[in-house]
């Protein structure tokens, strides 16, 4: 008995810790952008904001150019997305479905492209953006996004293609409905959890993206949210209160994302990891 219930403690007393080591600091910048000036210097810590304030929010959203900023990366987040996921969906199902010479390649390359790290071919993308003549535009980094989370998008929606069973797909045909209808009609449906992981993902990878945009688009009006945020603390100095109002906004999106979608994405992700 004291075994089993030993067993049963140390497991949730690891979560509860660690749940508390990633939260802290989360709660700590959204009760910092709460807090008036004098509590957020105070050197006695306040732990809670006995007198919330919304003056910093007002700061960071009344900086200059921040719904250019806002407008560049929902523009290019979403564009991104919405691109890798149409493509992936007709790859991940040719790679699922048919057989074809070289498959098992194209598998293994798609796992190479997601291990290889962007930052070491920051240089050559420079390269190839300039001398295209495209440095300061949206189009580069919507293009680079989207191949950054192809490859994942492609790996798990394969295996959640890959667990639908074809004799759903095979009756949809034998009753009248081409290839095409049938994937619109049964499959489609069907990936519902697996288009929301990696949505989530994309959406992540491509909101937080820092490194290419800081080299590609150096004009203020082609920028993004996490270079205007790199730039906050110079612009206004030692105010922290607006400097964690704005991290607070630029984190917003993603946190409000994940809470809708966190219990179909930890499924597809499941899924999609084990299946095929």
């Amino acid at each position: 008995m004291k075994r089993s219930l030993f067993g049963r403690f140390w497991p949730n007393a690891t979560a509860l810790f660690l749940t508390v080591g990633f939260l802290f600091p989360v709660y700590w910048m959204f009760s910092t952008a709460l807090k008036p000036a004098g509590d957020i210097i105070s050197e006695d810590p306040v732990w809670f904001p006995l007198t919330p304030t919304l003056e910093h929010f007002r700061t960071a959203v009344s900086a200059p150019h921040f719904w250019r900023y806002v407008g560049n990366s929902v523009t290019v987040t979403v564009l991104a997305v919405g691109m890798s996921l149409v493509i992936a969906l007709l790859a991940s199902f040719a790679i699922a479905r048919m057989r074809f010479k070289g498959r098992r390649g194209v598998i293994v390359t798609f796992m190479i492209a997601q291990m290889a790290p962007w930052e070491v071919m920051v240089i050559a993308i420079y390269m190839i953006v300039r001398d295209g003549d495209m440095l300061n535009s949206l189009l580069p980094l919507t293009f680079f996004y989207m191949v950054m989370v192809l490859p994942f998008t492609i790996l798990t929606l394969r295996g959640y293609i890959a667990a639908v069973p074809k004799e759903l797909e095979e009756s949809a045909m034998v009753d009248g409905c081409s290839r095409p209808q049938a994937f619109l009609r049964i499959i489609l449906p069907l990936l519902a959890p697996g288009l929301m992981a990696t949505s989530l993902f994309g959406f992540i990878t491509a909101w937080n993206e820092f490194p290419l945009v800081l080299i590609l688009n150096k004009q203020t009006e082609a920028q993004t949210l996490p270079l205007w945020l790199s730039g906050f603390q110079t612009n206004f100095g030692d105010d922290w209160g607006a400097t964690m109002a704005a991290a607070s906004l630029f984190a917003l999106p993603i946190l409000i994302l994940f809470l809708f979608l966190q219990r179909k994405a930890v499924g597809g992700l499941t899924s999609g990891a084990v299946k095929g």
